[in-house]
């Protein structure tokens, strides 16, 4: 049985608010309360100075705490991957219902907390007669076959937030890889080699410049389509969440040419406020999600 669009966004919102949750608390109180009173931030001090030899004993001593804090926040990006083109979707289906709405055939998707079921029919059930109203589309695939002047932007809005999550991704992991490779044979007497900052550096561009700008890409044409409509289309709540993803496009932006000028550092001042903003509003959007419900039918 294929699930209905309800069903797949109250999913992909409870993956949302996971991987959500895993960015704002779960990698941050594992870093407070277990890494940091080992040493972690006297190692990432030694590695903004240069000093990239004391950065790598302490990963020699710390491999597995070092490995499941890179994996927490790897783990929080793969949940939210599908985010950009859910959001695709959601913008598709109001435009077109508000459209629907405003010839008085349809309900908004976004103006309530509740939406319509996908009903089952039979092919004779779906031919509609000349002159019939025709029934409006349900699941993600009839959406998205409905032509509509607007997609244009929110179509590479999700092609690149998708590009720039994905690059997040394997830029960390790879990072993360390199690192633990590196530093399980690495003892006090051993000679780094320079390749290891050049690397690293590469990695760390990949991720927060490269992901940060598609992503930053992403959210502000998500942001200025919610917005643009305003509240002729969207509730206040969508409104807000727009003006918010533009808000977030700047902070990305911010940190992404902060990473670029000093690549070895691994991040920038902007960075970890980008990232928890993008994590809070991610938060936002999968708790909308979550709590969709079915409209009901007398």
């Amino acid at each position: 049985m294929r699930r209905t669009f309800l069903t797949r966004l109250r999913i992909n919102g409870s993956y949302y608010v996971l991987g959500a949750l895993l960015l704002l608390l779960g990698a941050p109180l594992y870093q407070w309360l277990w890494l940091l009173p080992q040493g972690y931030g006297e190692a990432l001090a030694a590695a903004s100075r240069g000093q990239l030899s004391l950065y790598v004993l302490w990963l020699h001593s710390h491999l597995w705490a070092f490995a499941l804090y890179r994996l927490l926040q790897i783990a929080a990006f793969a949940l939210t991957l599908s985010l950009p083109f859910t959001l695709f979707r959601i913008i598709v289906a109001q435009e077109v219902l508000g459209r629907d709405e405003e010839q008085g055939s349809g309900e908004p998707l976004a103006g309530s907390t509740a939406l319509p079921e996908e009903q089952g029919t039979t092919d004779g059930d779906q031919a509609a007669t000349d002159g019939e109203a025709k029934p409006l589309p349900q699941t993600a695939e009839e959406l998205l076959a409905v032509p509509w002047r607007g997609k244009g932007f929110a179509i590479i809005a999700a092609w690149s937030g998708m590009l720039g999550l994905l690059l997040l991704i394997l830029g960390n992991l790879a990072s993360t890889v390199y690192q633990v490779g590196v530093a399980r044979g690495f003892t006090a007497g051993t000679t780094l080699m320079p390749s290891f900052a050049l690397v690293v550096g590469a990695c760390t561009l990949v991720a927060n410049t490269a992901g940060g700008l598609l992503l930053a890409l992403a959210t502000l044409l998500f942001g200025v389509v919610i917005t643009r409509s305003g509240l002729q289309l969207w509730p206040p709540l969508w409104v807000a969440l727009g003006y918010v993803a533009i808000l977030l496009a700047l902070f990305l932006i911010g940190s992404a040419v902060q990473v670029a000028l000093a690549p070895a550092s691994g991040q920038a001042f902007l960075t970890t406020p980008a990232f928890l903003l993008f994590a809070l509003w991610a938060l936002w959007l999968g708790l909308i999600l979550v709590r969709l419900r079915p409209e009901s039918t007398p």
